[in-house]
């Protein structure tokens, strides 16, 4: 058996992972594990910080999405406080929400997936890149940033800066829209109204091109989960959470999301250091569920805007149907940038969000306080204990890609199986490999992969341990 040493965690690092393929007796894939290999311990020293330092404290465990956990961390104060927050204020957390949604999904779809889609799975890697694609269609690759950049700049109008904004608050927020900054933001939405529809129609021309991916890279049951409104319609910011399973059909609606452990539960592997969420009446690992855009389009009756709906309805085929394909997260994921662009337009023209009653204030009321919102990987949620003066004692954060990670599991597995030949490994199988774990947008990989590549080692073993072939990225 081949000797390995290993290095658990890499430090100082976000998104570094590796995928280990095991072959039985006759030389086929038997299974595969998606190993994540990092721990930052924001939940511990956050120990004996006071309860509204939070949201600022929250907003430093991503680069990509600060804002989901501004939002569901302020949402935790709330709770702590006993208080709901001015009209004003709800209303510029939810916009900001979308411009995260938008700018997210924006860096996923055009910058990370679109040079798989367009310039195809098997192509030359030095040039699968966003600079490739450039290359190929430079006014798409132009449309992707610029929409990126409209998300952005929500969120600096309303927070101070793009990344880490001081914003959120128990209460609240703190900075008052002006009437220049709403303004300037209505002033995007036509270019990106258009962006969406030619992002829609081009994704849209090629599925057929797919069709082998769409089949066998992570096309498998599982439940979902995701948050609705009281008509069932999509929510990003509030409401109640809803499983379905496979088939579409209603397994639990209506769960408060402050009572969530008493539905959820969290197993550990050894060999990973995420957590593996799971649906607690169906036990581990039966209990899988996925989140995120894939879940969010299978949950909802609908988006509640006029044009994602439309979109939502082409996705289902004009019925009610669970689309259960992991490569399907892209589509999924447009037409909730749509929806984003819409409900964004539609916050802008109320006129109560620029009011100046912008933070509610109270002292400590409770001793718990749980935030919950979706990002834009999926459902978060933010849990603190504090003390009678308000210091945190403890913190437990559930969040979206964890619990696609039994998902992503299953995706890689099913992905090597019908694409890896063992013992003769090529760029376009790791590539097809890599590819369904960026379907799930996982919060591991954004801010230290080379461009067009994911720090990723592939091995293939034997049914002994012996290793057979590996391939790995730098």
């Amino acid at each position: 058996m081949a000797e390995r040493i290993i290095i658990n965690p890499v430090t100082r690092i976000e998104g570094h992972a590796k995928i280990s393929i095991y072959v039985d007796d006759s030389d086929k894939v038997q299974s595969a594990q998606f190993h994540i290999v990092e721990f930052r311990g924001f939940e511990k020293f956050c120990e004996g910080r006071p309860f509204y330092e939070m949201p600022g404290l929250m907003s430093r465990i991503c680069g990509i999405c600060p804002v989901s956990h501004i939002l569901a961390s302020a949402k935790a104060g709330d709770a702590i406080l006993g208080i709901t927050v001015p009209p004003a204020a709800e209303k510029q957390r939810r916009l900001m929400n979308y411009g995260q949604v938008l700018q997210s999904h924006a860096l996923s779809f055009f910058h990370l997936s679109s040079p798989d889609l367009l310039l195809g799975m098997d192509s030359d890697p030095k040039t699968r890149n966003i600079f490739g694609l450039a290359a190929m269609d430079e006014d798409f690759a132009r449309r992707g940033i610029r929409l990126r950049q409209f998300g952005q700049r929500i969120i600096e109008l309303l927070g101070g800066k793009r990344i880490h904004p001081a914003w959120g608050a128990p209460g609240g927020v703190l900075k008052v829209l002006t009437t220049g900054e709403r303004d300037e933001m209505l002033g995007w939405i036509p270019e990106a109204h258009k962006t969406m529809e030619i992002a829609l129609d081009k994704f849209k021309s090629i599925l057929d091109d797919f069709s082998a991916e769409i089949s066998h890279a992570g096309n498998f049951p599982s439940l979902y989960m995701g948050t609705v409104n009281e008509d069932g319609y999509m929510d990003f910011y509030d409401g109640r959470l809803r499983f379905v399973d496979s088939e579409g059909n209603i397994v639990a609606d209506g769960l408060k999301p402050w009572r969530y452990q008493t539905f959820l539960a969290e197993a550990s592997e050894e060999w990973s250091f995420m957590k593996f969420p799971y649906y607690k009446s169906m036990g581990y690992p039966a209990g899988m569920y996925r989140v995120g855009p894939l879940a969010r389009c299978n949950l909802v009756h609908a988006t509640g805007t006029p044009f994602a709906d439309r979109e939502l309805r082409e996705f289902r085929q004009r019925r009610w149907v669970v689309r259960n394909e992991s490569f399907l997260f892209h589509q999924a994921r447009l037409i909730e940038m749509l929806h984003s662009v819409e409900k964004i337009e539609e916050l802008l023209t109320d006129p109560d969000i620029l009011q100046e009653n912008i933070r509610g204030r109270a002292d400590v009321n409770n001793l718990t306080g749980i935030g919950c919102s979706e990002a834009p990987r999926g459902t978060l949620f933010h849990h603190y204990e504090v003390d009678e003066d308000g210091l945190v004692k403890s913190v437990n954060l559930v969040i979206a890609t964890s619990q696609n990670n039994l998902a992503m599991n299953r995706a890689v597995e099913e992905t090597a199986r019908h694409f890896v030949s063992p013992g003769r490994l090529s760029e376009g199988m790791l590539n097809r490999v890599e590819a369904v774990i960026r379907c799930y947008d996982p919060c591991l990989s954004c801010s230290t992969h080379a461009i067009g590549q994911m720090p990723l080692i592939v091995e293939l073993r034997g049914p002994g341990g012996e290793l057979v072939d590996r391939l790995q990225r730098d």
